[in-house]
């Protein structure tokens, strides 16, 4: 060991972490379509303005170069045709005895013929790139006896326990998504004993199955378009502030970089794939709150986005001197 690091002081540097390559596919997934075409459009536009300058400073003529870039029309006219070629409705005209143009000529060329193959795989990137649910924004905590299990809430009438609520919903209209699981982990930092250095440490949480016991994975059988579901953390502590400090056992005044993940996973009706989602929440970060969520209010006579509460589920019921208030008048979603 002395002498690893007697070579590393003479080097400058220690051993270096090896580096992975973030994957396109991954990277193009986690985009809008909209960023999409509108970073292929600003690209393409960029490099049209560069051709169609680079054309300029080669070409041969008897003007300066100033009289050549003070011409604001031409030049535009330049960089939209330079754009046509990159696209592929077009082609520039070189000058025959001109290399820099026929290079410049070939590169609009190989673009206009690589971007429709590019346009392509994004499009099937993101047709097959599936993330049906749909998130409530933040954790809430409230009081245990506040979970939607009978037998749960009974249990816990005189406590003071609180229980983690996580939020989500399919947003499909077209896709069938069924046998949903959902487990729950924290994911902590805490000093080693050994050598001091921060360790990343994982532990499973238990969530309440459809009975309301703890269990290691809560699952439904069907999954409704639109219907909200909620995974019921248990913290078997009370928690008056954040960040709270305890949850099932676990004292967290000594860690840091605490995250709550909850992962999800299912399968499709049809297409016989599986599919998952995952969401994580920072506890240092705001991504918890105190008070109970805003149920919705099913309504099978009406279609599901027409359901009121829609627009406060986001939402919070603030908790009381006397524990939970009672929810505000739902509203119907914004137009």
């Amino acid at each position: 060991m002395g002498l690893i690091r007697r070579a590393a002081a003479r080097t400058g540097r220690g051993p270096a972490h090896p580096r992975f390559r973030t994957s396109v596919r991954w990277w193009i997934a986690g985009r809008t379509v909209h960023a999409l075409l509108l970073m292929a459009l600003g690209a393409l536009a960029a490099l049209s303005v560069l051709v169609a300058g680079a054309w300029t400073l080669t070409e041969d003529s008897p003007r300066s170069m100033a009289e050549r870039f003070s011409n604001g029309e031409r030049l535009l006219d330049l960089s939209l045709g330079v754009l046509r070629a990159c696209v592929g409705t077009d082609s520039l005209d070189p000058e025959p005895d001109s290399t820099a143009h026929q290079l410049l000529a070939t590169l609009a060329s190989m673009t206009g013929a690589l971007a429709p193959a590019v346009l392509l795989g994004i499009v099937l990137i993101k047709l097959f790139a599936l993330r049906p649910f749909v998130w409530r924004r933040r954790a809430s905590i409230s009081h245990a006896w506040t979970a939607d299990f009978p037998g749960y809430s009974r249990r816990h009438a005189g406590s003071d326990d609180a229980v983690i609520a996580v939020r989500f919903y399919n947003r499909f209209d077209n896709l069938s998504v069924v046998d949903l699981r959902a487990r729950a982990h924290l994911r902590y930092l805490e000093r080693s004993p050994h050598d001091g250095s921060l360790v990343i440490y994982k532990q499973w949480l238990k969530v309440l199955d459809a009975q309301g016991e703890p269990a290691d994975e809560r699952s439904w059988l069907a999954v409704e378009r639109g219907a909200p579901f909620t995974v019921w953390i248990p913290v078997d502590a009370p928690v008056t502030a954040l960040p709270f400090s305890r949850i099932q056992g676990k004292d967290l005044s000594g860690s840091s970089g605490v995250k709550l993940l909850v992962r999800l996973t299912a399968r499709t009706v049809g297409l016989g794939t599986e599919v998952a989602d995952e969401c994580w929440f920072d506890l240092e970060g705001g991504d918890f709150e105190l008070g109970r969520f805003v149920p919705l209010q099913p309504d099978l006579a009406k279609d599901v986005w027409q359901w009121e509460g829609w627009s406060d589920f986001d939402g919070l019921i603030r908790p009381g001197p006397d524990g939970d208030e009672p929810p505000d008048p739902p509203t119907r979603p914004a137009s």
